[in-house]
């Protein structure tokens, strides 16, 4: 938080006597609409306390930009060592070409829960701004996002959008696809939908999709039945683990729709071993319309998200706040591709 109060004052004084960080003094006394208002007027009546003055040259040395955004992926579990949900490395190109469009340099590294990342990039002056992929289980990760708009740090995310966010968050219509999964699978005659992911506040954007696929259920006549639930994170793996569950309790079910393709190429895994024919006896849809999902047998119907225009948007974003204008808007809408998995209508 600072130290105490020596001689002539500084903007570390300033940030001791305030409960705030060093940098979040600086951006509130040059202005910054990042910091709150109320931390701002009480960073400013302390500086009116102690007198302090702000050196414009060296201010302005401070403000100068870096040009430079740090891109930090969120570790997951994966088959290999890359340790990157490939949806995520399928946005790095868009992210890559939208710097270069704008002349920006791009830092690409990992974040980590134990680290502090605006000390390591935003204000050490390496980068203007963050843009992060991936959290693991929200309720954990919140905590480092409000710490990270409380100091005052440029960053824009990709997530799950809702009306209580902090304005930084771009995604996608979950809910909206999730129904328009369930709607697929209805027209072609399932009534036993299960769904295979996480459906609490622990994963958000899961929890969207399940309700999309809830309210299709409901508007055809059909009561969810929270039987056919299985949560899963966003590996092979867990998929695997989570279909072989639900098969092993004899519960009755046509169609899986799972929050993810990973997951969902376990699951067909899990089928294929069980006997069950895909579509025949389960109808199967993912989410994410990654590489892999058109190489499975049969190829994976699955929620196409626009990646392209995902990393155009953060970064737009982004700039929005390291300039002080308005950002874009944070909803993008998604499209579902149909093949084989899902059978015919």
């Amino acid at each position: 938080m600072g130290r105490a109060p020596t001689g002539r004052p500084t903007s570390f004084d300033i940030a001791y006597l305030a409960g705030v960080s060093q940098p979040t003094v600086s951006r509130a006394l040059r202005g910054d609409r990042a910091v709150s208002q109320a931390t701002r007027e009480k960073i400013e009546k302390i500086a009116r306390e102690l007198n302090y003055t702000v050196d414009k040259n060296a201010s302005s040395l401070r403000s100068q930009r870096s040009n430079t955004i740090a891109l930090l992926f969120f570790e997951d579990p994966t088959p290999d060592e890359s340790m990157i949900n490939p949806f995520f490395l399928a946005m790095l190109g868009s992210i890559t070409r939208a710097c270069a469009n704008r002349g920006l340099d791009l830092l690409i590294s990992f974040q980590r829960m134990e680290d502090d990342w605006h000390v390591q990039y935003q204000d050490s002056h390496r980068a203007d701004g963050l843009i992060l992929l991936g959290y693991g289980d929200y309720t954990l990760y919140e905590e480092r996002l409000d710490q990270l708009h409380r100091q005052g740090t440029h960053f824009a995310r990709w997530g799950s959008v809702s009306s209580d966010d902090t304005g930084v968050t771009i995604g996608s219509d979950n809910h909206g696809a999730g129904r328009t999964a369930g709607e697929h699978l209805i027209e072609r005659g399932r009534k036993r939908i299960a769904f295979l992911g996480h459906s609490d506040e622990h994963y958000p954007e899961f929890a969207a999709r399940y309700q999309g696929l809830c309210d299709a259920l409901r508007a055809a006549g059909i009561e969810p039945d929270p039987k056919l639930c299985r949560d899963a994170i966003t590996t092979e793996a867990a998929g695997y683990a989570a279909a072989k569950d639900l098969i092993g309790s004899g519960a009755q079910f046509d169609a899986i729709f799972a929050a993810s393709d990973l997951i969902a190429i376990g699951a067909m895994r899990a089928l294929g071993e069980a006997g069950r024919s895909i579509p025949g006896d389960v109808a199967v849809v993912g989410f994410d319309d990654i590489p892999a999902a058109s190489l499975t047998r049969p190829p994976l119907t699955t929620v196409m998200q626009d990646v392209r225009g995902a990393g155009e948007r953060l970064v737009e974003t982004l700039l929005a706040q390291i300039e002080e204008r308005d950002g874009p808007d944070t909803r993008l809408p998604t499209r579902l591709v149909v093949r084989d998995s899902s059978g015919s209508a």
